[in-house]
């Protein structure tokens, strides 16, 4: 795949042959108290305290003693981002330019290799894209090879792993050029996406000002359709959630869910300099809600984010209901792998925003719940904290290829909802 090309349809792309050997776990997290798809996540709270560390200044803004290098980082002029946001940007030592730099790794959530591949490069790249960058220097990526794998199943997986991450980059436009690859008891996937950058390039995360209006590129829901696919060969889980769903329709949200997640944030970055947007952030392990906090924290002005609009995968919010919402779904705390743009734009220009991904997605061959996005609430002065209204609107994203979405194109449409006017 070349980077000209755009992505192959879905049934182009999504492959059986390469399956895990059948049998073999990567990783349980049932096991391990956790649901698919949460991951190697730690909980945001624990997670900022620890990279608290890492900050290069003391609270009393004096700086590290004896740090030089610190220092005289800190005084090179330009945008800066630090640790606790999706990348990192530092002033170079030449003038005008920045690195832009992020890094991402999990266990696999899908049951095919060459689609893990390309969800783990998609969700690196991600990273860039919510800071509205379109172009990656270069990519490195990290993999751990299982040492439950015999010889056969290594031969037979990895390098599937490693060609959709490859794919996925070069369709990104970019290449990978190293990285690093060790032995460890599961499978882990990920990269490092850095660009060399002006100021102009790339969008900084915190101008959000009363009055914008919050976007979603992408449907949410990942985690519960990959766990409800699972659950199809587990009889006591699937007898919880049979009365609400049907098979086929778990296996077309899953099938969906992997395609969305394998699905590039460019077009979205792009469409972000177009209309000028304010901030953005990607939406993936902490849920919609605490990246929307955490993006609410980073803004200069006070303001608050309130959602009042859910989109997600249809019959996902169902199957979360009948597990007891235990999956947190309809109160923004689910994870997402590889999720959507939370992007904070101008009142008058988010139709505009939805209405030219879902054209830009189309002409791109990117038919379904991917191809389109949605407004979801609104930025109001306030204390930098997001929040969920009580009794949300439900949007119901209908998997594409279903018979229903194929009569049915109302839920990607970009006209605000009631709530927001």
């Amino acid at each position: 795949m070349s980077a000209s090309t755009s992505p192959p349809p879905m049934a182009e792309v999504v492959r059986t042959e390469g399956c895990f050997p059948p049998g073999y776990k990567p990783f349980k997290p049932e096991e391990h108290g956790l649901e698919r798809g949460f991951r190697c996540k730690v909980p945001q709270e624990a997670l900022l305290k620890l990279l608290a560390g890492l900050e290069p200044d003391r609270a009393d803004g004096t700086g590290k003693a004896g740090d030089q290098g610190s220092e005289f980082v800190q005084q090179l002029p330009g945008p800066r981002l630090g640790v606790g946001m999706d990348c990192c940007v530092i002033p170079l030592r030449h003038g005008g330019l920045s690195l832009v730099q992020t890094t991402d790794f999990f266990y696999p959530l899908v049951e095919d290799p060459y689609m893990m591949g390309r969800i783990a490069c998609a969700n690196v790249l991600s990273d860039l894209y919510a800071m509205g960058i379109t172009e990656c220097d270069n990519m490195l990526m990290l993999l751990s090879v299982s040492q439950k794998m015999n010889d056969k199943d290594r031969e037979r997986v990895m390098p599937l792993m490693i060609q959709g991450f490859r794919d996925a980059a070069e369709e990104g436009g970019t290449s990978v050029t190293g990285g690093q690859t060790v032995i460890n008891p599961w499978i882990i996937v990920g990269g490092v996406a850095s660009v060399v950058c002006q100021p102009n390039e790339f969008i900084m995360p915190d101008g959000a000002v009363p009055g914008d209006v919050l976007v979603l590129t992408k449907p949410l829901g990942t985690q519960v359709a990959v766990n409800a696919h699972q659950w199809l060969d587990q009889p006591e889980r699937w007898n919880k959630i049979k009365l609400v769903v049907t098979k086929e329709e778990v296996k077309e949200a899953y099938q969906e869910a992997m395609f969305s997640m394998a699905t590039l944030n460019r077009t979205a970055a792009g469409l972000m300099h177009k209309f000028q947007a304010h901030a953005a952030t990607d939406v993936t392990g902490f849920g919609l809600l605490g990246h929307a906090n955490n993006l609410a924290t980073q803004q200069r002005n006070e303001v608050a984010f309130v959602i009042h609009n859910l989109p997600i995968i249809a019959k996902m919010t169902a199957i979360s209901k009948a597990c007891g919402n235990a999956f947190n779904l309809v109160h923004g705390t689910s994870s997402e792998t590889s999720g959507g743009l939370l992007v904070c734009l101008p009142r008058e220009q988010a139709a505009k925003f939805c209405s030219e991904m879902k054209s830009q997605s189309s002409g791109a061959g990117g038919q379904g719940a991917t191809g389109g996005a949605w407004i979801i609430g609104i930025v109001e002065k306030g204390d930098r904290r997001a929040r969920i209204i009580d009794k949300p609107r439900i949007i119901e994203v209908l998997p594409r290829g279903s018979q229903a979405a194929s009569q049915d194109n109302s839920s990607t449409s970009p006209a605000p909802s009631p709530n927001l006017s």
